[in-house]
This record gives structure tokens, sequence and C-alpha cells, in this order.
């Protein structure tokens, strides 16, 4: 039994006391605590691949900041290297991969990942969820399938992802193929985590924002519906960064929770998402660089717009790294701490 359920039930649209608050990027980055563990271990890929590592910094958050849950340590990337594609985290460059899909065989030497091919993941939560010992939420993640497509093509991240374009523009049957493959390996890889103990599962599409509305229904949208549609065992959340022009196709999808950036307003986006799903977000990370006073202020103000119910309590984006974990925590606090 879980003695802290907030975020599963204001997912669920369910009644709650107060507003549930985690973080994106909570595990790890800001924490000196996690800088330690990461020291040991000699890389970020290193950590992912470690389960009891990865559970010790995905507990650190609930026991410094006081989050309402925690979310398992590992990265999107684990996806392309389970289907064939391994990359490697260049320490202040970000992920690389040596090898990219460039043509159709490319694409047919690619398995469809099973959970088990990311079994530190799948163990990691294991071991967390025992260690949590129902204390919080335990929520599980991966990348959208235009999110994965664009590393695998463009081989690291970019400004633009032009490459990735490109090969939607000039390739659209094979990267339909492509897609396809990621987003069959994802549903397995979300299933293994719920089975595995996840409450909830979150999908990332970093690079939402860079496609055009019609790309972004095509290439986009309709997988992450599909990945919606084959999980029902848990809460799902959705958040598609920069995709504006989609929040009414958004509130269409089988999930629960659809996740907006500091860009996304929310008044606006309660009437295109619609009273059945759950909204979560959306402070600009870059608040928690300002005064304690701003802090509380915009932090407040927030939690008004979106008010009481229906609401689950995040940031915009993840947590910078050089931002003073004391400031994280007076945000954290002061959701915990309001009251309508």
């Amino acid at each position: 039994m879980l003695k802290n359920d907030l975020i599963l039930r204001a997912a669920r649209g369910e009644k709650v006391e107060r507003t549930p608050i985690w973080l994106m990027r909570q595990a790890g980055r800001i924490l000196p605590e996690y800088r330690e563990v990461r020291a040991k271990m000699g890389g970020f890929k290193e950590l992912v691949e470690s389960p009891e590592f990865a559970c010790e910094v995905t507990i650190q958050p609930v026991d410094h900041l006081g989050v309402d849950a925690a979310i398992i340590f590992s990265d999107i990337l684990v996806i392309p290297e389970a289907m064939g594609l391994p990359y490697e985290m260049v320490e202040k460059r970000g992920p690389w991969f040596e090898k990219t899909i460039q043509s159709a065989s490319d694409i047919e030497r690619l398995k469809v990942a099973e959970a088990d091919d990311v079994r530190y993941t799948i163990d990691a939560i294991s071991l967390t969820k025992k260690e949590l010992d129902g204390r919080v939420p335990l929520i599980g993640f991966a990348g959208a399938p235009w999110t994965i497509f664009s590393y695998m093509i463009e081989g690291s991240g970019s400004k633009t992802f032009s490459k990735a374009k490109k090969f939607l523009y000039t390739e659209p049957k094979l990267a339909h193929q492509l897609l396809e493959k990621i987003t069959k390996s994802t549903i397995n890889y979300l299933k293994g985590q719920i089975a595995a103990g996840a409450d909830m599962v979150q999908i990332f599409d970093s690079w939402a924002g860079i496609l055009s509305p019609d790309q972004y229904r095509e290439f986009a949208l309709k997988y992450i519906a599909q990945i919606c549609d084959a999980i029902d065992e848990v809460p799902i959340t959705v958040f598609a960064k920069g995709a504006y022009f989609v929040r009414k196709e958004l509130g269409e999808l089988n999930c629960n929770t659809i996740g907006l950036d500091w860009n996304m307003d929310v008044a606006e986006s309660r009437v295109l998402i619609g009273p059945s799903k759950t909204l979560q977000g959306n402070l600009d990370p870059c608040v928690l660089y300002a005064e304690d006073e701003v802090i509380v202020e915009k932090a407040q103000e927030m939690l008004k717009a979106f008010g009481p119910q229906r609401h689950i309590a995040n940031l915009g984006h993840g947590v910078y790294p050089d931002i003073d974990p004391r400031k994280v925590k007076l945000f954290v606090d002061t959701v915990k701490e309001f009251r309508f």
C-alpha cells in the first residue's frame, strides 16, 4: 500500500487534499549526493546501467526534496541501444551514436526490443520499489518515438534536427518503418517497467516542437497514440515539449495527464485539452534562480492558475544543473504548503 498516492489520484481525476509535486530531472543534477554517487561510477551511462546506484539516486530527491513521487534514474536512449544502435554519453556534449540510421538495410538490421533487453532499468525499478517501501509512487518513462527517431538519424543532439526532418521529407515510408519499430519496442519496455513495479509512466517527446503541425500529426502523435492505447495498467502522462499546436489532439489521447511546458498558457490549455485530463507543470525552471519571495509568488500564481484539482505541479521542463537545491526545495515546500 502506498502511504502517499496523491499523484496517482490527481492523474485519475480523483479528489486530492493538496496539489502533488515532482520535478523532471529531479534524480541527480542539482544534488551533491547525486554527484558523489556519479563520481564513484565514472560516467552517466555507467550509473544508468547499475541497478543499485540507479536506485540510490532515484530515491535521493524523495529524501532531500520531499517530492511526492520518485522517477527511475535512466535515459531515453536505452531503447535505440536495445534495438541494436549503441550510444555513448560524452561529458559536456551529450549523447553520441557512432553509427546512425541512413538506409532501409539499417532499419532492417534493428530488432524490436523486449523489456529484458533493458534488464538493468527493469531491475532498478524492482529494487527501487522495494526500497521506497510504499513512501511515494515510482514513475517509469520512455522517450516518444519521434524523439528517439531524431537521435537515431542525427547521431547526437542538434539545434535543428535537420537530418532527421530531411529523412521525413525524403524517405517517409522508411521513416514510418523505423517509427513503428521504435513504438513496438517502447510498448514492450514500458510494459516491463510496469510489471517491475512502476506506478505510472511518462512519455517524453523532447523534440516535439521542431516539427510542423502536419508532420507532428503524421510522424509523432499517431505513434504516441499507439503507446497510450497499448497501456492500460497504470496512469500515463504525455509531455510533448513545444507542441502547443496539437494541444486539442493531445487531449484526445488515451492517457491521463498532459504535461505543459512553460510557454503554454494554463487557461488556454484547459480549454483546448478539455476537462477530462489532468494537467502537469509548468513553472519556468529559470524562476528557481530568483529570490526566495519571487519563487514563492510565482509558484502560488501557478497553483491558482491550474486550480485545486486535476493538477500535478512540476516545472515546464527539467531542473537545470546549476540551480541551488535549497531553491528547489523552497518550490516543493511552497506547493506542499499551499491550500485553496
